[in-house]
């Protein structure tokens, strides 16, 4: 299997709330993040910025 690299690993970040990724891209991803820590923290800073999101929309609707 070939290595992911940073600009294919964000993307599927990014793309893994709009969809279910596949067995071979959520394997592929985790193996990226544990030796990258760059998209590592990338990929915490995207949960982070969605949870803010979320609570800031329940919120506003209360």
């Amino acid at each position: 299997m070939k290595m992911m690299n940073c600009k294919d690993a964000t993307r599927l970040m990014s793309e893994r709330y709009e969809r279910t990724l596949s067995l071979r891209e959520r394997l592929s991803l985790k193996v990226h993040t544990a030796m990258c820590k760059g998209c590592s923290n990338y990929g915490q800073h995207l949960d982070v910025l969605r949870l803010a999101a979320k609570r800031l929309r329940e919120g506003a609707g209360g």
